[in-house]
């Protein structure tokens, strides 16, 4: 039996808006099998609320192994769990293999609660810094318009906009940035 004590503000757990902590605890880790099917749903369901579709076929098909399309050549892929063991996040970073220096950023999505927390930046600083170990001189990502906080957020780290067309059809903007070695930068 346990004894529960009584919340000093008079509140209950199931009142609305006391934050969950375990919700609000995250952090970054390797994805690994089992999380395939929450990376899809996060992935396609992110991509409907900015009204782009999911390409299985050609785009998207990277999703359907992990290991292969990332791991296999020198990248990575990431996910943002919360303390609840829920998929938040993701973040690719996959290289070239016509071109071992180029990678390309991912499938860097959040669902739309864990935003502006700083999250966006941590994936983001993962993967530069892996990229960075990996050797990789240019890093490049593709983008919709729509995705205005990303955008952003790819500009404040230096990402600059290419004049070229974005190879996913649900794209219509295409960043790189320029990766001189130097020792990776710490998340805070």
């Amino acid at each position: 039996m346990s004894i529960r004590r009584p919340d000093p503000r008079g509140q209950t757990r199931d009142q609305p808006g006391e934050a969950d902590p375990l919700a609000s605890a995250v952090w970054i880790r390797p994805s690994h099998a089992g999380d395939a099917s929450a990376v899809r749903d996060l992935v396609f369901g992110v991509l409907a609320e900015y009204g782009l579709k999911p390409d299985h076929a050609a785009t998207d098909s990277d999703l359907a192994d992990i290991e292969i399309h990332y791991r296999a050549r020198g990248g990575e892929f990431w996910v943002v769990e919360d303390g609840r063991g829920r998929i938040v996040g993701t973040c690719g970073l996959w290289m070239d293999p016509d071109s071992p220096a180029r990678a390309e950023l991912r499938k860097m999505y959040l669902l739309p609660e864990t935003r502006g927390r700083g999250l966006g930046r941590r994936l983001l600083d993962t993967a530069l810094n892996h990229a960075r170990r990996a050797g990789v001189a240019r890093m490049e990502l593709e983008t919709a318009s729509t995705m205005t906080a990303a955008i952003g957020l790819y500009q404040s780290a230096g990402f600059v906009e290419l004049d070229a067309v974005p190879d996913a059809p649900r794209c219509d903007r295409k960043f790189g940035i320029d990766l001189p070695y130097s020792r990776p930068r710490e998340s805070p």
